[in-house]
């Protein structure tokens, strides 16, 4: 059965989404969403940097409750607009659109989801029957399914390690590595990305499903935020110029405590500027990459690096992964009871629908 998809953005996610969703077998794109003017009226092949698809973008959300609309993938920004996207999601699930997303950070790991936001959602998906999935690349698919499944080839484990180390200039949202980031701002300042609520809110959920995967119990959660400033002043083509002085980088890492012992840690090593704190861990590949590093027998890294045709650098490829995965999993999320839907609920998504063996696939720049 074919299901009827909308992609509501057209960001650094919605655009790999489109692509994803026309390359799929069982999935067909019946609208886009965008909140950009000149992008009204403009066909999504066009859009996602893909030939045509028939498909014209529209700034009227209405097209995302239409007939026919099985599911949609939100992949407008929550972070800069939180109270607009929650309302959007909760008039979707009472609408009964199933959504899949990389917005709504406090659903990564629903058993520890806010009562607050439950309370808003859950009479709505209880009255749309619909259900939501959240996930990503960081926050997503790199801190749960990734580590779970090399730790299946490890002994002895003493501690399992994520880490992205990412030169954020690549990252097409100046906004955010902004004003949410902080890069570039004064180093009197803790930005919103680095305080200690927001470390919970996004980071800490991904231990608390790495945990579940795994079948352990975590006692406690900890946090270790360290900053440093540029030494020179550098110009970011889209973003403008970083000065001396303001923050340059930072490292910080959310550790999950098992039996007394830190077992599970989410490490971020991120720069602006390549030449900043120049003894912290720097990525093997060009632009950056996520690592899964097992210690015990063997001591085992895994790394993960990719870019996208017609994207930024590896920001782009692990844009991509993150769409593709929350696309790869619409028809389990379909099938699935509503509310939202824990990793570990989801059978194995695989890519099986994307081959390109004679239906849509390969749809290529």
């Amino acid at each position: 059965m074919t299901l009827g998809v909308v992609v509501w953005g057209t960001g650094n996610v919605g655009r790999p989404a489109i692509r994803a969703v026309a390359a799929h077998r069982d999935l067909e794109l019946l609208g886009v969403v965008v909140a950009n003017p000149d992008k009204v009226g403009r066909d999504a092949g066009e859009l996602a940097g893909i030939g045509p698809l028939g498909v014209t973008a529209t700034d009227d959300t209405s097209i995302a409750f239409a007939e026919g609309v099985d599911c949609v993938v939100y992949a407008a920004t929550a972070d800069t607009r939180p109270m607009e996207a929650y309302l959007d999601l909760e008039r979707l699930l009472r609408a009964g659109r199933n959504v899949v997303s990389t917005s709504f950070y406090p659903l990564l790991h629903p058993p520890s989801a806010p009562t607050e936001l439950l309370g808003l959602l859950q009479p709505a998906w209880e009255a749309g029957g619909a259900s939501v999935f959240v996930s990503g690349i960081d926050p997503g698919w790199a801190l749960d399914i990734l580590p779970a499944l090399v730790s299946g080839v490890g002994a002895g484990i003493t501690e399992i390690r994520v880490q992205e180390v990412f030169n954020y200039a690549l990252y097409d949202a100046p906004d955010v590595v902004r004003n949410v980031i902080g890069l570039g701002g004064p180093m009197d300042v803790l930005p919103q990305m680095l305080q200690e609520q927001s470390l919970l809110m996004v980071w800490a959920p991904m231990v608390r499903v790495l945990a579940d995967l795994l079948g352990v119990e975590v006692e406690r959660i900890e946090t270790e935020v360290e900053r440093r400033p540029l030494t020179r002043t550098i110009d970011v083509p889209g973003m403008g110029e970083f000065e001396e002085g303001t923050l340059g980088a930072f490292r910080f890492q959310v550790t999950g405590i098992v039996d007394g012992h830190p077992l599970l840690v989410m490490e971020h090593v991120t720069r602006i500027d390549d030449e900043c704190a120049p003894d912290w861990p720097r990525p093997v590949m060009p632009g950056g990459e996520h690592r899964v590093e097992l210690n015990g027998h063997p001591h085992l890294e895994v790394v993960v690096h990719g870019t996208e045709p017609g994207e930024p650098g590896a920001a782009g490829g692990g844009n991509a992964t993150a769409a593709n995965r929350c696309v790869n999993a619409i028809p389990a999320v379909v099938a699935a009871a509503p509310g939202p839907v824990h990793p570990r609920d989801l059978p194995v998504i695989t890519g099986a629908a994307q081959l390109a063996t004679g239906h849509r696939g390969g749809v290529s720049p």
